[in-house]
């Protein structure tokens, strides 16, 4: 088996799916002020890139339990909250897990297609999108992101509800 990310299938994906939802995932729609359906949205990129499915420590997997029908599949908490999504892959990266994990950069610069972004408000992690394409102003490049909750592809990373953003670099091995 060989372990890599493919980032240009995760962003395929992502541009597929970031405004109609894949109907083979259970889509987790917005209540209140929170919840939604962004990290699980998030969870089905990385795992079209290629990412393996862990069930060890730190886990992160979806089961459709073989049908076709939402209702009854399971995924770890990983899988759809993105603070958990955040720590799970923070956790991997740092204790050289196989499988999907990610080192998280200060600068913006040292991203590519396919990594993520997270946003925290407050001390909560409560958004995440994947890079999908990138601008070009003023001689600077910035990142387009595709997400869910709300649905967008190819808008701007910045998002002004938002006092702290994580990126981080995503990888396989």
């Amino acid at each position: 088996m060989r372990n890599i990310y493919l980032r240009d299938k995760a962003v395929e994906y992502a541009l597929k799916y970031a405004i109609t939802p894949n109907p083979d995932f259970r889509f987790f729609y917005e209540y209140g002020d929170g919840g939604g359906d962004c990290t699980n949205f998030i969870s089905q990129c990385l795992l079209a890139g290629g990412a393996p499915m862990a069930y060890d420590a730190w886990p992160w997997w979806y089961n459709n339990n073989g049908t076709k029908q939402t209702d009854n599949d399971t995924w770890s908490v990983s899988w759809s909250v993105a603070h958990s999504l955040y720590w799970t892959l923070k956790s991997r990266g740092e204790l050289k897990l196989v499988g999907i994990k990610a080192i998280e950069v200060s600068d913006i610069s040292l991203l590519d297609m396919g990594d993520v972004i997270q946003y925290e408000k407050d001390g909560n992690i409560y958004h995440t999108v994947i890079i999908t394409a990138f601008a070009y102003q003023n001689g600077y490049r910035f990142p387009l992101v595709s997400q869910h909750t709300y649905n967008g592809r190819n808008v701007t990373y910045i998002k002004p509800w938002s006092n702290k953003m994580h990126f981080m670099k995503i990888y396989v091995t």
